[in-house]
């Protein structure tokens, strides 16, 4: 599993536990925030689970895109997760496609 991995985004070992470092912080670190920010709004168990659902999946789609860049600077993979962000920006029409036509 690993070795695809290394060989379907073009990196080492060490790159690759680097890369799988940042994911797990920051899945990790974006449903911690998103049950802070729950707690704090006052939106409970007993809240509709429509208005937890909207609030965390906001957080979790939105915040985890910014989350996973400011986590992979430390980890010295930023310009892998750029890359990785573009993709994703543009396959929601968020970002142009900037290859020239031919």
């Amino acid at each position: 599993m690993f070795e695809k991995l290394q060989k379907h985004w073009k990196v080492g070992a060490t790159q690759l536990f680097l890369i799988l470092c940042v994911f797990a912080i920051t899945g990790t670190t974006t449903a911690y925030i998103s049950r802070m920010i729950t707690t704090w709004i006052g939106l409970t168990s007993d809240s509709p689970l429509w208005q937890r659902a909207l609030l965390r999946g906001s957080v979790l789609l939105f915040g985890y895109q910014i989350i996973i860049l400011l986590v992979s600077i430390p980890f010295g993979q930023f310009k892998f997760f750029w890359n990785y962000e573009k993709k994703i920006l543009k396959r929601f029409g968020l970002m142009k496609n900037s290859e020239p036509k031919s």
